[in-house]
């Protein structure tokens, strides 16, 4: 890749030998249809997916594979039939460039983080607020903050 900061996913992949360029294309697609709401971006100076503010997937060329960076390695044991052929590394799976792009597991992958993101979305908060926190509700749907307090001044 030319030197600098992408500042786009297309200025990124324009940048890549042109050999590469296809696979990372395929990638992208990949993600983009298995997750459409993802929002894509650049991170750590390669294009990234974040969906609800979190991070999604990431991925990169280099000059004999190239990888899907999956901030998280918990897909790891569901695909682990699929990605037997792949070089695993926390989180980060490594593709050849002299096998197809696996479409349909990129897809998977993309997925599974989905449902990972929106599964810790879910997660039920502590009913108790943090020491310190302001706004929360009463039973009476008025907040602490709007609240009167009793002997205070009027």
């Amino acid at each position: 890749m030319k030197s600098g900061v992408p500042t786009s996913v297309e200025e990124y992949i324009a940048a890549q030998p042109e050999a590469l360029r296809p696979k990372l294309e395929q990638v992208r697609a990949a993600i983009r249809k298995a997750v459409p709401d993802a929002v894509e971006g650049i991170g750590y100076r390669m294009p990234g997916y974040k969906l609800h503010g979190k991070p999604l997937l990431y991925f990169a060329g280099f000059q004999k594979h190239y990888s899907l960076f999956a901030a998280s390695g918990t897909f790891f044991a569901t695909l682990a039939d699929e990605l037997g052929g792949y070089e695993l590394r926390k989180g980060t799976v490594h593709f050849p460039l002299s096998e197809p792009v696996p479409v349909k597991l990129i897809g998977r992958i993309a997925k599974l983080r989905a449902a990972g993101i929106a599964a810790a979305a879910k997660k039920p908060l502590s009913k108790t607020p943090p020491a310190g926190a302001r706004g929360t509700r009463s039973s009476r749907g008025r907040s602490a903050v709007d609240r009167p307090t009793r002997n205070a001044p009027s």
